[in-house]
C-alpha cells in the first residue's frame, strides 16, 4: 500500500478536524433512517468514527479512527486509532458495523469494505454517488474544481453497493434546514458558503487552495447581494428537500 495514500485521511482530519463538531452537527432524520438500518444491533463499530456522529443510543459502539484529532472530540469510551483497512478486532465481533461519509477517504476501498463484512454481521454505508445528477448548483456555477476532487474521491454507488454485497440501497433526500454542514447541506442557504468556518469544515474546501476558492465565493458573495443568484435559483427556494445522490447501503443479516 502506498504509505502516503495511507497518511491521507488522519492528515486531513488533523488538519480540518478542530472544531469540527461545531459545524457538523447530526442532523436527527438521517441519525433516524440509519439507527432503523442498524435494526437491534447491540455491539456497533463505527469504523471512520470520526466525533461519532449517527451513532446509535443505548448501544455498545467502538470508535474507530486513524486521526487522533477527531477521536479526541468524540465522546465514546471505547475509542480505537487505526483505520478501515485493518479494524484490530476479530472476525464477528460485532452485530453491526457502520461507516458514514467515510469510504472516500479510504486509501483501500475494497480491504475497508472487505474488514466490515469481516468483524460484523451487519454493514450500514452512507455515501454519495458522483454519477447521480443533478449536482449541486455551486460545483457548475462557482467551484469545478470540486467536481473534479469529488471524482477523484468517490467511488459509484453501484460500484460500492456490489462490493459490499449491499441488498437495500436507499435514498436519502437533503432537508432544506440540514443541520449537518457536509458539501450539500446549504443548497437552499447559499450565503452558510460565505462562512470560512463551514468551508474549512468540509474535506471537500479544505482540500481546495485558497487561490482557486476565495474568487469563486467572492462571485458568490457578488450574486447574492446583486439578487442574481436568488434570480436564477427561485425555484429551490420552494423545495423542502433535495436529492444530490446520497445513499445508504445496507448488507448482511
Amino acid at each position: 500500500m502506498d504509505t502516503a495514500a495511507a497518511d491521507r485521511p488522519s492528515a486531513t482530519y488533523d488538519r480540518i478536524g478542530i472544531g469540527y463538531s461545531d459545524i457538523r452537527r447530526p442532523d436527527p432524520r438521517l441519525h433516524a433512517l440509519i439507527g432503523k438500518a442498524l435494526g437491534g444491533a447491540r455491539t456497533v463499530v463505527n469504523v471512520g468514527a470520526g466525533t461519532g456522529s449517527y451513532e446509535p443510543e443505548g448501544v455498545d459502539v467502538t470508535a474507530v479512527d486513524p486521526s487522533q484529532v477527531m477521536l479526541d472530540q468524540h465522546p465514546g469510551t471505547k475509542k480505537v486509532k487505526a483505520g478501515a483497512e485493518a479494524v484490530p478486532f476479530a472476525d464477528g465481533s460485532f452485530d453491526a458495523a457502520m461507516a458514514i461519509m467515510t469510504v472516500h477517504h479510504w486509501p483501500d476501498l475494497h480491504r475497508g469494505l472487505g474488514e466490515l463484512r469481516r468483524v460484523a454481521d451487519k454493514q450500514i454505508v452512507f455515501t454519495w454517488d458522483p454519477t447521480y445528477r443533478p449536482e449541486l448548483w455551486l460545483l457548475e456555477e462557482y467551484l469545478p474544481a470540486i467536481r473534479e476532487l469529488d471524482q477523484a474521491r468517490f467511488t459509484p454507488v453501484t460500484e460500492v453497493a456490489d462490493a459490499l454485497d449491499a441488498h437495500t440501497v436507499l435514498p436519502f433526500s437533503i432537508p432544506h434546514n440540514f443541520t449537518d454542514g457536509f458539501q450539500c447541506a446549504f443548497w437552499r442557504r447559499p450565503e452558510c458558503y460565505l462562512d470560512p468556518a463551514i468551508r474549512q469544515a468540509s474535506s471537500t474546501f479544505a482540500q481546495l487552495p485558497p487561490s482557486v476558492v476565495e474568487p469563486a465565493i467572492a462571485r458568490l458573495r457578488a450574486d447574492l447581494e446583486s439578487g442574481a443568484w436568488h434570480r436564477r435559483h427561485a425555484d429551490l427556494l420552494a423545495q423542502e428537500t433535495m436529492d444530490y445522490g446520497y445513499r445508504l447501503l445496507i448488507a448482511g443479516k
